[in-house]
């Protein structure tokens, strides 16, 4: 007998048998029938003919998975729904109950009719091209409507303050659609959607995005940041993937804001004070200077990460190719770190 038929089921393969041993020849039937049926149901499900996860709308720093759908039902996903608000997906309730919660809320359901609340409260079921199983997700034009209805609720001043920046990101996001739908229009009427760059309203949205809230924009690029892990002996990708941790703000503060201009990091934290929001110092550049400076070193600074075997290596190369403008500041660094 070949030795996999030995081979004795583990993990979830075991607990299954287990049940499927305990039941009768009637309860095994009955569950295959189940299970055929529910292959059935979702065989009759639409199917994403066009869209991936991989290749998402990116709006500056957000990322929003769409898809179109064998009848043509432009969709956006439950994740991408809540990400285009700026709403967090929360571990407890799916994205459905998020979004129907924000939605019923006193301060925002006057401005919801019945039928937007419906399309909320029933996401769309559909299947991937590759297969895999169920997804869910939600007409693309409802992201419109929900930011029409925050930005009234936001106008009749019944937006709580923990939802303001709801209301931030759906001004944005309407004045953004607004911009591209024309231009949509002009290039349909002359024929010039043939011709264009298949990313190009993408890109003209994003970059409209970029200039009305630089915030959204990501300046430290991901290699940055995986080079930092990596020469600091730290595991990359951490478990979570927004985790930095606390020190690297230091470690940047000597890595770029003090080798960028003379002055530049007291000047960027005494116009942080003024702010509530402190952090990312990155967003006080001029976009017409600073910004692309900023790029420009980055992209030194990353190449010489790369050529460095630990973090006394890549801070001597660093000293070489980009010294501090002055060496009075107090950065609170180790020794070994400067």
């Amino acid at each position: 007998m070949p030795e996999e038929a030995n081979k004795k089921p583990t993990g979830r393969a075991k607990g299954g048998a287990a049940r499927q041993a305990s039941q009768t020849p009637a309860q095994r039937s009955e569950n295959a029938r189940k299970a055929a049926l529910a292959k059935a149901d979702i065989a009759k499900l639409p199917r994403a003919t066009h869209g991936s996860a991989d290749h998402p709308l990116k709006i500056g720093d957000i990322e929003i998975p769409c898809y179109v759908l064998d009848d043509g039902t432009r969709v956006i996903s439950q994740r991408g729904m809540l990400s285009g608000l700026d709403m967090k997906y929360g571990t407890r309730a799916g994205g459905a109950d998020r979004l129907t919660n924000f939605a019923r809320g006193k301060g925002i359901s006057p401005f919801i009719n019945n039928d937007l609340m419906l399309l909320i409260e029933n996401p769309i079921k559909f299947t991937h091209s590759g297969g895999g199983g169920v997804a869910f997700g939600y007409p693309a034009t409802l992201l419109a409507d929900l930011c029409d209805a925050i930005l009234a609720a936001r106008k009749n001043g019944s937006i709580q303050k923990q939802q303001e920046h709801i209301a931030a990101q759906a001004e944005i996001l309407v004045r953004g659609f607004a911009r591209v739908g024309i231009i949509a229009l002009v290039d349909e009427a002359t024929g010039y959607q043939k011709d264009r760059a298949k990313d190009a309203l993408a890109q003209i949205l994003e970059a409209f995005v970029a200039k009305e809230l630089q915030p959204y924009v990501r300046a430290f690029p991901a290699d940055y940041y995986e080079e930092l892990f990596r020469l600091r002996g730290l595991k990359y990708p951490p478990e979570n993937p927004k985790f930095r941790p606390q020190y690297f703000g230091l470690l940047t503060n000597d890595i770029v804001y003090e080798r960028l201009a003379p002055g530049l990091l007291e000047e960027l934290k005494k116009q942080a004070a003024k702010d509530e929001k402190k952090k990312h110092l990155h967003r006080r550049l001029t976009q017409e200077v600073g910004h692309p400076r900023l790029r420009e070193h980055l992209a030194s600074v990353v190449t010489a990460m790369k050529l460095s075997n630990d973090y006394p290596d890549f801070i001597s190369k660093l000293n070489r190719i980009h010294p501090r403008f002055g060496d009075n500041q107090i950065l609170d660094l180790e020794e070994g770190d400067r």
